[in-house]
């Protein structure tokens, strides 16, 4: 074959055949499909499409490009369960989730991404724990797993290494915006994983990348097929992204406010809420629980015995960070020199949220990149954020921002103002989780 007439194939609109797609995914991984060959496949698919069939293959493609891990000579006891979200801001789920269903009988070996734009990365607030090692050996990575329920962890050079090399050339080419690349880049690292069961979070509003929910739903139905059709049991919960995820928005104080839910000191209602469906969905998926009902049970009972918490501190200490996490995070964690409230010009209820510009807002103070190459500072953020409908005045502030300094504290109390609309009238309360999609694995 040539990468060439596949190319063209492409380009005129014709649906590829899996060897075709298995041999370019080959080319990709090895180098044999050159970096111009690859821009202009990933730019005959962003205008031409995929169907649901060359999803499946790129996404099976992908996946064997590299290895792919075997859970069954490990000797877990339970399910390999994991979740993908689409990002956003105050997204932070995934530290409460991933020990609530290890509590559960679970295991979730979490392979997850860093910071994206005006998104937060999970990787990015476990580095800020001192000593947590984000990219342990494949074997330190399953032993902890079987030890502990679970381990968040960065992705390894030797899972789905294609996905890694199409994705920087496609970032580089205008060609990231492509439901059918952006299914198979999230699933091929999904399904290296050697997982059982899988629930997408696909963010949806002003502070997510599917901005409108008819994007957000074409996606999902995408991941969704395409995960079944390759054989991995998924679900998919279309969730809100117009307005911060909980009550901060930044690394160490995300880390913080995961550790207040799961020890019970304070639970946002929202973040509560999409936090419990996706574990409820994970539990289901894995035949852990029979319903969503039988899932909440089980998992408040995690949390209230002190489990997912006791699970999320071992997690911890097993990847080389503090073993007294749990109890002196405010020693580990690393604090802003700058703490202050940031008030609203006039006193009303919060009407609007710019969730996006709050996230612009952390990367400006710090806790972000503008380039691959920056460095984070793990302190920065903002805390105690005001939700949609909430009254604020001289005594309650917008948010507490946390800064490096005065100058930069500054700057992100004006965008974060800018960001946050003051009015008369709450907006009328909505759902945080709007729709669930599910398929059939084959």
């Amino acid at each position: 074959m040539l990468p060439q007439e596949i190319i063209r194939r492409k380009r005129d609109g014709a649906a590829l055949s899996d060897e075709e797609i298995a041999f370019m995914a080959r080319g990709i991984a090895d180098d044999t499909v050159s970096e111009g060959q690859v821009a202009a496949f990933a730019m005959a698919v962003f205008f031409q499409g995929m169907t649901m069939d060359e999803r499946v293959a790129l996404t099976r493609g992908m996946t064997r490009s590299g290895r792919m891990l075997d859970w069954r000579d490990v000797g877990l006891s339970g399910p390999v369960l994991d979740k993908h979200s689409t990002g956003g801001v105050g997204d932070k789920v995934s530290l409460m989730l991933a020990p609530m269903v290890a509590a559960c009988g679970g295991y979730v070996p979490m392979i997850s991404g860093r910071g994206l734009g005006h998104t937060g990365g999970t990787l990015d607030k476990f580095d800020g724990i001192p000593g947590y090692e984000t990219a342990p050996d494949i074997k330190r990575f399953q032993q902890v797993v079987k030890e502990v329920g679970c381990a968040v962890i960065g992705q390894t050079a030797d899972l789905a290494p294609a996905d890694k090399r199409f994705y920087g050339i496609r970032d580089v080419t205008a060609t990231v915006e492509s439901i059918p690349l952006i299914t198979a880049s999230i699933l091929s690292k999904k399904l290296s994983a050697g997982l059982d069961g899988l629930v997408i979070d696909v963010k949806t509003g002003n502070g997510a990348f599917a901005a409108s929910y008819d994007m957000a739903r074409e996606l999902a139905q995408s991941l969704v097929a395409v995960a079944n059709g390759a054989g991995m049991a998924t679900t998919a919960l279309i969730t809100d992204m117009n307005q911060v995820l909980g009550r901060t928005a930044g690394n160490a104080v995300e880390v913080a406010e995961s550790l207040d839910y799961l020890t019970g000191r304070h639970r946002d209602p929202r973040l509560d809420e999409v936090v419990m469906a996706l574990c409820s969905e994970m539990l289901v998926l894995g035949g852990l629980a029979g319903d969503n009902a039988a899932a909440a049970v089980r998992l408040r009972d995690a949390l209230d015995s002190g489990r997912a918490a006791e699970i999320f501190g071992q997690m911890i200490a097993a990847l080389g960070g503090p073993g007294d996490f749990l109890e002196h995070s405010d020693i580990h964690l690393p604090q802003a020199s700058v703490v202050q409230a940031v008030h609203a010009e006039t006193v009303g209820v919060v009407t609007e949220i710019d969730t996006r510009a709050v996230g612009v807002a952390v990367v400006a103070l710090g806790g972000g990149r503008r380039r691959a190459s920056d460095l984070i500072d793990h302190s920065v953020g903002f805390t105690d954020i005001a939700a949609l409908g909430e009254k604020v005045d001289g005594e309650r502030p917008l948010a507490i921002v946390h800064a490096r300094d005065a100058e930069t504290a500054a700057a992100a109390a004006k965008e974060l103002r800018r960001a946050m609309t003051v009015g008369e009238t709450a907006p009328k309360a909505a759902s945080a989780v709007y729709e669930r999609l599910a398929g059939e694995a084959t």
